[in-house]
């Protein structure tokens, strides 16, 4: 065994192994150095870097704003993109003549590209010299240096297919950016009380949704899929539960999104008191119209309350055109908060039941509905093939699901943070809320933004851009039940009469 360890084989063996290592190491410490450079991008002047990463990607960050993601390729490498520097007179111009974006934006691609070009091929160049000059140390071998700096062109190579091969081509159409307030730490400072620190918090997270979205409707400016003007926007909002501070978000983004109307899947109260009716006032504020229907903790009285606002469209088992688009929407049937029902829990097959005796009435419609709106998501899938988009809430967690029959069911989070209720965790509710984009002639879901913003006191934000993959796929309505098997006819022969079981006695 010894021998074995020993010999010729494991002596080359490892002189390989060494080889190889240093040529990683040498190689991958040139990458590191070499991939810097620095390049203008319009009005600004950007730093260009790889980092070793295992998810790879690009990401570009704007300090102190934050950053925005890219998932552009896989890993071992990723790309960094650091804004160094800001010319204040081309940025100024910028703003002023908005004509002048589309130019700009293609000059900025091709400013980045070449700078990208630029950095890969110093980059590999480094790469290899560093290899070169590491086996030469390591080794004193003209030939073993050779070797290594061969090593590291076959792993610059590797790195390069597997970044071809793995780009993600709707990647720029679909960013994720993630941005902090420079201020936070005095928005939520312990000198103020409660009621003041609130305050502050409501009126920053509205100036934080306009500075984010601004930011993100330049940086998402790229040839790929844009909102056009023709572009229907729909703001999707769910469980807003009393949160004052919803208002100021929801207003905001009405605004900076130029949102057409406002879809809400209920629970906008927490009891469904008639105190609370007045909450519903700031629907009239919301300058599109607010189309609503009811939650398990908003009551008829609640109901009513919305409906009295100018701009309200109230659906309780009805649908109705908005702004092109048809809208299905069904309330709650449960009233948590009324406790003179006893066990006020519905599990989730009876909500499902509940759904698809809706649906049956839904079924014969000559005319489909383009959106379904309905508070629980375990009613919602009961809708499944009856419209391509279904909107639920109620979890107080977003997600997304294209289901067999082609309807895609989007649950959204909570739009209030879960009221109150979202400090019971060790960290806040975020408050979220979506942009869904349609096409105005087909009425199809093109894509969407979802907007993350931290609970209550917390200032961090988020926008990420997802697209259909195929907006104009086929919705499959499903098989309507099948007529239950009609009764025996009676039979004319008289009956048997049963036997008498034999009597038993009593123990």
């Amino acid at each position: 065994m010894l021998d074995r360890l020993t010999g010729p084989r494991a002596l080359l063996a490892c002189r390989v192994l060494a080889v190889v290592a240093v040529g990683l190491l040498g190689g991958l410490a040139g990458l590191l150095a070499g991939g810097r450079v620095h390049t203008p991008a319009g009005p600004t002047d950007v730093d260009l870097s790889l980092r070793p990463s295992w998810t790879g990607g690009t990401q570009l960050q704007i300090p102190p704003l934050g950053a925005l993601d890219l998932d552009t390729h896989a890993g071992p490498i990723r790309i960094r993109a650091q804004v160094a520097e800001l010319h204040l007179k081309p940025a100024t111009k910028l703003v002023e003549n908005a004509g002048d974006t589309d130019e700009l934006t293609d000059r900025i691609a091709e400013q980045i590209w070449r700078g990208v070009v630029k950095m890969m091929i110093r980059a590999a160049v480094v790469a290899l010299v560093a290899a070169f000059l590491a086996g030469l140390v390591v080794f004193r071998s003209w030939r073993r240096a050779l070797a290594s700096m061969g090593t590291a062109a076959g792993a610059l190579v590797l790195v390069l297919l597997t970044g071809w091969l793995t780009f993600n081509t709707n990647s720029l159409a679909e960013p994720r950016y993630t941005g902090l307030l420079a201020n936070a730490p005095q928005v939520v400072g312990d000198s103020r009380n409660v009621v003041d620190r609130f305050t502050a918090y409501r009126a920053q997270l509205a100036h934080l949704v306009g500075n984010i979205s601004q930011l993100y409707a330049a940086a998402s400016t790229l040839p790929t899929y844009e909102p056009d003007p023709a572009t229907l926007r729909v703001l999707h909002v769910s469980d807003i539960h009393l949160n004052p501070a919803a208002w100021n978000v929801i207003k905001q983004v009405v605004t900076q999104f130029k949102v057409d109307l406002v879809i809400d899947t209920g629970d906008l109260m927490d009891h469904g008191t008639k105190a609370e009716d007045k909450f519903a006032a700031d629907i009239s504020k919301i300058g599109a119209p607010y189309v609503y229907v009811r939650g398990n903790h908003d009551s008829r009285g609640t109901q009513a309350a919305v409906a009295r606002q100018k701009n309200a469209i109230v659906l309780d088992d009805a649908m109705k055109t908005v702004d092109g688009l048809r809208i299905y929407g069904a309330g709650d049937p449960r009233y948590t908060p009324d406790k003179k029902t006893g066990d006020d829990y519905v599990t989730p097959q009876q909500m499902a039941a509940t759904g698809s005796a809706l649906a049956a009435k839904l079924r014969p419609t000559t005319t489909p509905p383009d959106i379904i709106a309905v508070h629980d998501p375990n009613e919602t899938r009961s809708f499944t093939g009856l419209a391509p988009l279904l909107l639920a809430g109620h979890t107080h967690q977003r997600s997304t699901e294209l289901l067999p029959s082609g309807s895609r069911l989007f649950v959204q989070g909570s739009t209030g943070g879960a009221g109150l209720r979202g400090l019971e965790h060790e960290e806040p509710t975020p408050i979220e809320l979506s942009v869904l984009y349609f096409n105005r002639i087909t009425h199809r879901l093109q894509g969407w933004d979802d907007l993350r913003l931290g609970g209550l006191g917390l200032t961090t934000a988020q926008i990420e851009r997802h697209l259909e993959p195929k907006p104009d796929r086929p919705i499959t309505p499903p098989a309507p039940p099948s007529p239950a098997p009609a009764p025996a006819a009676p039979s004319t022969t008289p009956a048997t009469r049963p036997a008498t079981p034999p009597a038993t006695r009593a123990p």
